[in-house]
């Protein structure tokens, strides 16, 4: 469920600026990702879940929140990371 250390490493390399840049909003669009996608499979074997549910809607509305900052500063780099991640474009 958690994202391990190497992948951690793989997506701060991957969407990073520099090498170890894990603040920048890429990365922390990246991982709340990985996180996200977790939490949803585990949420479709457990469907009462309601705490995990709660912490799985908050980590979206806080992507949502970087990737509306991303659009707004870099339209570019914004359309380059929801196409690598594969998320669909719905912030106004």
């Amino acid at each position: 469920m958690a994202v391990t250390k190497e992948r951690k490493a793989e997506l701060m390399a991957q969407y990073g600026k520099a090498e170890g840049d894990s603040g920048s909003a890429e990365v922390q669009v990246a991982l709340l990702t990985e996180r996200i996608r977790g939490l949803t499979e585990h949420m479709k074997s457990h469907p009462k879940d309601f705490h995990t549910r709660r912490g799985l809607l908050m980590l979206v509305g806080k992507r949502r929140r970087l990737l509306s900052y991303i659009k707004r500063n870099d339209i570019e780099a914004y359309r380059a990371l929801i196409k690598s991640l594969g998320i669909r474009d719905n912030i106004q």
